[in-house]
């Protein structure tokens, strides 16, 4: 009877023994899991972010950057579930990883959140857009009406006064562009100040022109007038929409600060997994009996 009760009570702690066993790697397989779908997580989120960046329309930041906010969420989620498993299994060192790389994404979200934020504006290709399209009607408009004024003395001056003007809109519209581009706001003022000089160009011209043209072309120079004014109008929506200068900023975020934060995170994550992965199984127990 004795033999038999220690027998059982052998089995017993043989029994407990393979449960704690089996308890501690289901743990540390959890924690693996948990480990690798951080980096995938964690991955996701910074290329929706650099999709949002430099989507090019507003549908598409929109989705991409709604797309980063859900995997920040997961890794959120991740981290929570991860780190009580660490703790359990008394690993000090990855608790320790964990919690470096839950600090430096903290800071990655505040920083993710403002390129996010700029991204979704889209401003510069607001601005591009303006140019491309009111702009540049307004702009044919202007050149359509004065190529059908009528001289009513001086032919050649007036062919030269309406080129003049012509040749000045071009010139705003031209800057445009790298005014949307820039990035440097002296730069910007230098290039208004062209502008500025251009529209003075182009009104100086109409205004001489009035008395060098027939009466019929009375109707013309007042499109004219109206066209340059349409123009102006697109011109100084344009300016202020690149003087926001949202996709420009939000890109070299993405590109300096953002990468500055990204790869210390990453470098976290691997070698929280390395870590994770030189555990052993508890009492040189192997998957499988082997």
């Amino acid at each position: 009877m004795a033999r038999a009760l220690g027998v059982i009570v052998v089995f017993a702690g043989l029994t407990a023994g393979c449960g704690d066993v089996n308890a501690a790697l289901g743990q540390l397989g959890d924690a693996r899991r948990l480990s690798a779908d951080l980096r995938i997580e964690f991955t996701k989120a910074s290329d929706a972010a650099n999709r949002a960046v430099m989507a090019d329309t507003d549908a598409m930041s929109i989705a991409d950057a709604q797309e980063a906010e859900l995997a920040k969420q997961s890794v959120d989620t991740n981290i929570a579930a991860l780190r009580p498993i660490l703790q359990g299994l008394g690993y000090a060192d990855e608790s320790r990883l964990l919690d470096e790389f839950a600090a430096r994404f903290g800071e990655y979200k505040t920083l993710d959140r403002r390129i996010l934020d700029l991204a979704v504006e889209n401003t510069n290709l607001k601005a591009q857009r303006l140019s491309f399209g009111p702009a540049q009607t307004a702009a044919d408009e202007f050149r359509d009406a004065l190529a059908a004024v009528v001289p009513a003395r001086d032919p050649w001056q007036v062919k030269a006064l309406a080129a003049t003007a012509v040749a000045a809109v071009r010139e705003i519209q031209t800057l445009q562009a790298p005014h949307i581009a820039e990035a440097d706001e002296a730069a910007m003022a230098r290039l208004e100040q062209r502008m500025a000089a251009a529209d003075a160009a182009a009104r100086h011209s109409i205004e001489t022109l009035s008395p060098l043209t027939a009466a019929v072309s009375r109707p013309h120079l007042e499109a004219a007038t109206a066209a340059l004014g349409r123009f102006m109008a697109v011109n100084t929506q344009v300016l202020a929409l690149s003087h926001r200068n949202t996709n420009v900023r939000s890109l070299a975020l993405s590109l300096d600060e953002k990468r500055k934060l990204t790869a210390p995170c990453e470098d976290t994550l691997r070698a929280l997994q390395a870590a994770l992965g030189k555990h052993g199984y508890p009492g040189g127990a192997h998957p499988g009996g082997r």
